[in-house]
């Protein structure tokens, strides 16, 4: 059974510690999967190449949502790399953030419509849709529904 950890009031590290990132929390395991999309990406363009020469955001946009869609439609390894789609994902979006910080992202997202207003107004149409169909219980299709007829 795991033991819950505190801060140990004796010790200046904890204190000063217990105030800074807590990397710990990011997976290890996603960061070593990711690792994979960046050696593909360096190997094919150079490291980092994007600190140098930028990145436009709407390329990394479109790239990150095609790896996720063909990973949720099914499709777990990239056909071109070998590399799992979702570690594409992950070196999609960590470069968007890399470029920004380093000053070469060059921001074409598209320009502001209401988009977020109009997704307010049209979030309570769930609570009502499902109130509606509480009676209905349909089976929800998922990939474990594969080969099944």
């Amino acid at each position: 059974m795991a033991k819950t950890v505190s801060i140990k009031p004796t010790n200046p590290k904890d204190i000063i510690g217990s105030d800074k990132l807590p990397l710990h929390l990011v997976p290890t395991s996603a960061i070593a999967l990711e690792s994979l999309a960046f050696l593909d990406g360096a190997l094919k363009y150079g490291r980092q190449n994007w600190r140098r020469a930028g990145a436009r955001a709407s390329i990394y946009y479109d790239a990150a949502l095609r790896h996720l869609h063909k990973w949720f439609e099914g499709e777990d390894i990239d056909e071109e790399s070998g590399v799992p789609h979702l570690a594409h994902v992950r070196a999609c979006i960590g470069i968007l953030i890399d470029a920004d910080m380093a000053g070469k992202l060059t921001d074409d997202r598209a320009l502001p419509v209401g988009y977020l207003d109009y997704v307010r107004q049209l979030t309570p149409h769930v609570a009502r849709l499902k109130r509606r169909h509480a009676p209905q219980h349909p089976h929800h299709f998922t990939i474990a529904d594969r080969g099944s007829s």
